[in-house]
């Protein structure tokens, strides 16, 4: 595609910019465009997004960077449109030199997906140069006896331009003596040959200057003139010639200085002072030579350092002149071969230095090798660490991507140090090394994790309120927001159990407090869950199970069951003075609410009306006989027993009893006098209400069976007694004198006949003989009636 841009007629200079857009083809052709040098900086060169089929914005959307290597950027692109605009006036000598064609390449690079175009600008040269003679004068001496058509070599003009704007001609003024052709190289370049048309006489001209120019073929053309000034000599009839005409050599590019590059050799046919040959550098082609001749000795020796990646190759002549002004010469064609002395370039085009974790494949970095060498010092290997999750895809020509294996894990490992290592196929190898940091960002993928699945606090009962029970603790993998834990306390399914009122926990640190006082009587135990929670998005938790355990503490008194200390009337023992040493007057039952070794009682005996005579045992609280009766002993006896626990500290009940004493139970039994009711008794806990009811119950259901079975006994009884008879009591019965459980006062179970007289004043009822025979009488004795009863009451 050719673009011709015609400046406006203010301007003083006139343009004419042709763009060539080249056909390329997907995967091997590149876009080409061209344009002449000098051309000013902000010129549109092209759109990009149109020729590259791309859509308006495109381009700014997916990133588009225009990369070149070892070139100025010359070019800019607006991404938004799509266009190529020039950045500054290229000058084609000054980026290519002798290079010809002189194309400069850029890549294009996309992202999402990465994609590489290759774009080519050729800068097309102008004649912007005029030819320049390396002297401003030229000396030849020649001889007389220089016969006509002889030529003369003359140094070529320098151009900096190429093509047709290199020299393309040489003249010479006007004279009568020579002529100027016109010779051309084998690379095209023209160098100028002076040639002799008329004999000179030295006698009638020893002198002439000549102007020589030289012309290029440019548009306008361009010219250079240097002055040539001619000296007519004796007559030298041989000119030198050399041994070769062409020298070829190869030198290493690490070739130290002064090394000798090539001698070369003439010979001339003259003697004496004609025979003397001296060498000097004729043609340099237009560059610079890093080289130096001996003029005496022909010897070609290294001047300053080669470098094959500037300059592959060099192309000079020599020319042997003699001291009549014969010269002959040659040409000495040196190639620099290359050495591995460029180690690999490696230039990052796009970079990403986090990555998050649990991701797919993800890009992190794109860049390019390079190496100025040639053959196998060129090829490169690119390669990373075998023990990272990553890997290196060649994309285009020398570009890379660097990408993740698979999905990273920060918790396994939260930074990568990749090297990128490039290693050229040279001898040695040269290798060059870059190092990219990649951390890998936190996605919360990890739930809280407590440090046990469940906790047991114990806690001792009657705790102050907002005591610090325990600390439960839960770890997080992630970091930053996602490992921060707050605890929180579950509700429970159990509604019996106000959780709330019971326990408090501290969000931040998981500490927990009992809220209030807790009883072990009233709760023992309970459990409830706790839940961590982390700060990511979305949120993760687990829960562990917390079990408290309350401690009993000896807070609890024993509890007297039998005998009731509360009754309105004192309990009474009944005890037969015939009663052997450890006889069971009664049992004393006592509780302790307390558990463990706070409930384990103890009995005392702390007073006796007899000491001695009476004995308790520790451990299960039975009154014994210690000795046999006698007469002296008193017939009532009052016994204070202790009930103590075994808590820290101990805590006691006290216990009265009352025995009396009967002779074959025949005495008549006085009961005591009623006691009244104390009015603080109403107040007793609640727990002992429901004891005592519970036990009074049970007494009470056994009474009334008792009460039946004797109501019975004494309907059936019609006759009266003598003395007035006997009739069945009123009013209350004595509660006590019953064996209520069976396994209460006594062990053993006796029968009383009973005789009551209705007319007594006192309420005296008299002991008949016993029923039960194993006390004292024998098995088979019959009881007899008393004549003064009408019933009778049989108590076991």
């Amino acid at each position: 595609m050719e673009t011709a841009l015609a400046k406006t007629p203010e301007k003083r200079q006139v343009v004419f910019l042709t763009m060539l857009l080249l056909l390329w083809e997907a995967d091997s052709e590149a876009i080409r465009y061209s344009m002449p040098e000098e051309t000013e900086g902000g010129y549109l060169v092209a759109n990009l997004a149109k020729d590259l089929g791309l859509r308006v914005g495109e381009l700014a959307t997916r990133g588009a960077q225009i990369h070149s290597k070892g070139n100025k950027e010359l070019l800019q692109l607006d991404a938004e449109t799509g266009n190529l605009f020039l950045k500054e006036k290229p000058d084609r000598e000054v980026l290519c030199g002798v290079t010809d064609p002189c194309v400069l390449h850029f890549q294009l690079i996309l992202k999402n997906p990465v994609q590489f175009f290759q774009t080519d600008l050729q800068i097309t040269d102008i004649n912007d140069h005029s030819p320049e003679f390396p002297h401003r004068e030229m000396l030849l001496k020649i001889p007389e006896s220089a016969q006509p058509g002889t030529v003369f070599p003359l140094k070529a003009a320098q151009d900096s331009d190429i093509g047709s704007n290199a020299v393309q001609n040489y003249t010479v003024s006007p004279n009568l003596h020579f002529h100027v052709v016109t010779q051309s190289r084998a690379d095209g370049r023209k160098y100028p040959e002076l040639v002799l048309d008329k004999a000179l006489d030295r006698e009638e001209e020893p002198e002439l200057t000549l102007t020589l120019t030289a012309v290029d073929g440019g548009s306008p053309p361009r010219s250079g003139t240097t002055a040539v000034r001619i000296e007519v000599v004796d007559i030298n009839d041989n000119a030198p010639q050399f041994v070769q005409s062409l020298y070829e050599v190869q030198v290493p590019e690490n070739s130290p200085l002064n090394a000798l590059i090539v001698t070369v050799s003439a010979r001339d046919l003259d003697m004496g002072p004609y025979g003397n040959i001296a060498y000097s550098l004729f043609q340099g082609g237009g560059v610079s030579q890093p080289f130096v001749i001996d003029e005496v000795t022909g010897e070609v020796r290294l001047k300053r350092v080669l470098d094959f990646e500037a300059t592959p190759y060099y192309n000079m002549e020599i020319v042997a002149t003699d001291s009549g002004g014969f010269s002959g010469k040659c040409s000495v064609l040196v190639a620099v071969v290359d050495v591995n002395d460029n180690a690999p370039e490696l230039t990052i085009s796009s970079l990403t230095t986090s990555i998050p974790e649990n991701g797919p494949e993800a890009v992190v970095a794109v860049f390019s090798v390079s190496d100025s060498d040639s053959g196998d010092n060129g090829r490169m290997v690119c390669s990373i660490q075998n023990d990272l999750p990553f890997l290196l895809k060649p994309t285009f020509e020398n570009y890379y991507t660097l990408v993740t294996e698979g999905p990273l894990d920060r918790e396994n490992r939260a930074e990568y140090n990749i090297t990128i290592t490039v290693t050229d196929m040279g001898t040695p190898r040269l290798t060059t090394q870059h190092t990219i940091t990649v951390q890998v960002s936190d996605v919360n993928d990890n739930a809280p994790a407590f440090t046990q699945t469940t906790y047991t606090l114990f806690v001792q009962e009657n705790n102050s309120p907002a005591l610090h029970i325990g600390t439960i603790s839960a770890t997080d993998s992630d970091s930053g927001s996602n490992a921060r834990i707050t605890y929180a306390l579950l509700s429970t399914h159990d509604p019996q159990l106000a959780l709330d009122s019971l326990i408090s926990i501290n969000a931040d640190s998981g500490q927990l407090f009992a809220l209030r006082a807790l009883d072990y009587e009233a709760l023992q135990a309970f459990e409830f869950r706790v839940v961590a929670t982390d700060q990511g998005s979305p949120a993760l938790s687990s829960q562990a199970l917390v079990r408290v355990l309350v401690l009993d503490a000896n807070d609890n008194a024993p509890f007297v069951l039998y005998p009731l200390q509360n009754a309105s009337a004192p309990c009474t023992e009944l005890l037969p003075r015939a009663a052997e040493p450890g006889y069971l007057v009664t049992k004393v039952v006592a509780v302790d609410r307390d558990s463990g070794q706070n409930a384990w009682l103890s009995f005392q005996l702390l007073k006796a009306t007899e000491p001695g005579l009476f004995s308790v045992w520790a451990h299960n609280g039975e009154v014994r006989t210690s000795r046999l009766l006698s007469e002296r002993d008193a017939p009532k006896h009052r016994l204070l027993l202790l009930v103590k626990d075994n808590g820290d500290p101990p805590r006691s009940a006290s216990v009265t009893l009352h025995v009396l004493l009967v002779d074959g139970f025949s005495q008549p039994y006085l009961p005591l006098p009623e006691v009244a009711p104390d009015p603080t008794q109403d107040k007793d806990d609640l727990l002992t209400l429901y004891l005592v009811i519970a036990l009074a119950s049970v007494s009470s259901l056994f009474l009334l069976s008792v009460l039946l079975f004797v109501g019975v006994r004494l309907c059936r009884r019609a006759r009266m007694a003598s003395l007035g008879g006997c009739s069945v009591p009123e009013g209350h019965f004595p509660g006590h004198l019953v064996d209520v459980s069976g396994t209460g006062t006594l062990s053993q179970s006796y029968q009383y006949e009973v005789c009551l007289r209705g007319d007594s004043g006192t309420g005296e009822f008299k002991f008949l003989k016993p029923m039960v025979p194993n006390l004292f009488h024998d098995a088979g004795r019959e009881v007899k009636e008393s004549p003064h009863c009408r019933d009778s009451f049989v108590f076991g």
